[in-house]
């Protein structure tokens, strides 16, 4: 299956280093080698890289590693791929606008018979059951709300929507609007929260270190979010199937 790799910081932050580590899966330390893609929130607007090419290997993902965006909401994906060809508009993560936002979302699993997407507006480009997915949870939340309603409202549309979702087969998802990070498990996902005291940091997938305490400030807090680990020396949480968490400034929300 995918890797997932999502952000969420109360300032903005650059994510040079978990994404040097999780690149590697993308061909290297793991077979996901059928495109990858990043998504950076910036205010009201989204940068996206996307390549069908394997992300150790990708010009653009080196691109990304050298370049240091600062954001408070990233999601990036590597594709393995279970339906759709190898192609640009079937990589992750997808983006589309609702309530007047952007909306970014990657997936890990596998949907064999997605619901109906018969009169939403929110149609697919691709042929993956993922972006299907997408479209249709929009969809659902376009029915319900005419604007995007209090956070813990759309946590818990977006909990049952995911309920839908996952009893049709694997639905581990991130999705983000650029003012929180939603996570998903549906068989694996895992998190951290890097707040002071800063300590040494080191990549499972790659011999790389850093020292937190030397490039942060003590206010400054992230939760970063993966499929699997990133690093060895650092105590990481693992959710538990079906569970839906909410990242506010680097921090799950009630």
């Amino acid at each position: 299956m995918c890797q997932l790799l999502g952000m969420n910081c109360n300032v903005p932050t650059d994510i040079v280093f978990s994404f040097e580590g999780f690149r590697q899966r993308g061909g290297l330390t793991d077979q996901h080698s059928d495109g990858w893609g990043i998504a950076f929130f910036e205010g009201d607007g989204c940068r996206m890289f996307l390549d069908y090419l394997p992300s150790v290997s990708s010009p653009i993902a080196e691109f990304v590693r050298a370049y240091p965006l600062k954001s408070t909401n990233v999601i990036a994906h590597i594709r393995k791929a279970t339906q759709g060809q190898v192609s640009l508009a079937n990589t992750h993560p997808f983006r589309r606008e609702l309530w007047g936002r952007y909306w970014i979302f990657a997936h890990n699993g596998n949907l064999p018979e997605p619901p109906s997407l018969t009169s939403s507006r929110f149609l697919p480009v691709g042929s993956t059951d993922s972006e299907h997915a997408f479209c249709w949870i929009l969809s659902e939340l376009a029915q319900r709300f005419v604007s995007c309603p209090p956070l813990a409202v759309l946590k818990q549309a977006l909990a049952e929507l995911a309920q839908v979702l996952m009893a049709l087969g694997t639905f581990n998802f991130l999705l983000s609007n650029g003012s929180a990070l939603f996570a998903h498990c549906s068989t694996d996902l895992h998190y951290l929260i890097r707040q002071a005291p800063f300590t040494l940091a080191h990549l499972n997938d790659t011999d790389v270190s850093i020292d937190f305490s030397e490039v942060t400030s003590k206010n400054d807090r992230v939760a970063v979010i993966a499929t699997q680990p990133l690093t060895d020396n650092e105590t990481w949480i693992k959710m538990a199937p079906g569970e839906l968490l909410c990242f506010v400034d680097g921090m799950p929300s009630a």
